[in-house]
């Protein structure tokens, strides 16, 4: 993904404290994303593993709430 100049120069202007607040911002976002995208792998990953138990004529009744 480019770079954003309007964002850039933004960030330019700022003191170094604020960038240092910014980057941990970011790292927190980036952070947050891959928990995100771990979770929905390893969501993904178990559903076969519980389709046999979910599946099954005894809970059928839970599928209409």
């Amino acid at each position: 993904m480019p770079a954003n100049p309007a964002l850039i120069a933004k960030l330019n202007c700022l003191p170094i404290e604020r960038l240092n607040e910014v980057e941990d911002f970011v790292d927190f976002l980036r952070a947050r994303d891959q928990d995100r995208a771990l979770f929905r792998a390893a969501s993904a990953a178990s559903e076969p593993a519980f389709a046999a138990v979910w599946a099954n004529p005894e809970d059928d009744v839970y599928d209409a709430l």
